[in-house]
C-alpha cells in the first residue's frame, strides 16, 4: 500500500486539477509510466520484482533503481512545466538548474519518508525500504533520481517545449 500510495495521490491531483492546469501530453504519458513503476514495485515489494533477479549477474534486485530513475524523470518534467508556465524564472540555465534542484529535494524527501515509515512500522521497514543490505541504499537511490531528472532535460526539453507551445500554454 505504501508503495502504491504516491500513483493514487497523484491520479487524484491530476484529476482535481485537470481543467484549471492541464498538462502536456507527454507530461500525463510519463505520469502513467511512473505510476505503472510505482504500482509494479508496490505488487511485488522492489526487491522481489521477477524479472530483475540477478539481472546482469547483479547481487541484488535493481528494480528500486528503476523507481528511483523514475522519480528524477518524471517530477523534473512536472517542475519544468510548471516553472515555464508560471514563469518562475529567467533562462534557460537557471530552469534547468531548479528543476534539478526540486527532483533532488523530491527525492530526498521521499527517502526522508522511508526512514520515517522504518521507524515507525518496525519489521514491515525491510520490505518498504529494500534496502536488500545494501549500505549506500538511500544514497544511490538519490544519484538515480539525480540521473533520472538531468535525463528528462537532456533528451525531452525541446519536444516539452514544442507541446507547450502548441497548446497554447507557454508565455513565449
Amino acid at each position: 500500500m505504501l508503495e502504491v500510495f504516491p500513483a493514487v495521490a497523484g491520479a487524484v491531483v491530476l484529476a482535481l486539477t485537470y481543467r484549471s492546469f492541464r498538462l502536456t501530453s507527454i507530461l500525463y504519458f510519463l505520469i502513467l509510466a511512473h505510476c505503472i513503476v510505482l504500482m509494479i514495485g508496490g505488487h511485488y515489494t522492489y526487491a522481489e520484482v521477477p524479472f530483475f533477479d540477478g539481472l546482469f549477474g547483479a547481487e541484488r534486485n535493481n528494480y528500486d533503481k528503476v523507481g528511483h530513475f523514475f522519480q528524477g524523470f518524471v517530477p523534473a518534467l512536472i517542475a519544468r512545466e510548471i516553472l515555464i508556465r508560471k514563469q518562475v524564472v529567467n533562462g534557460r540555465w537557471w530552469l534547468s538548474l531548479f528543476v534539478i534542484c526540486v527532483a533532488l529535494s523530491f527525492s530526498a524527501f521521499y527517502e526522508l519518508i522511508e526512514w520515517w515509515v522504518a521507524l515507525l512500522s518496525g519489521e514491515g521497514a525491510h520490505a518498504f525500504l529494500g534496502t536488500q543490505g545494501y549500505i549506500w541504499d538511500t544514497q544511490s537511490d538519490m544519484a538515480w533520481a539525480l540521473v533520472g531528472a538531468i535525463s528528462a532535460l537532456l533528451i525531452l526539453s525541446g519536444y516539452h517545449d514544442k507541446q507547450i507551445r502548441a497548446l497554447g500554454l507557454s508565455p513565449e
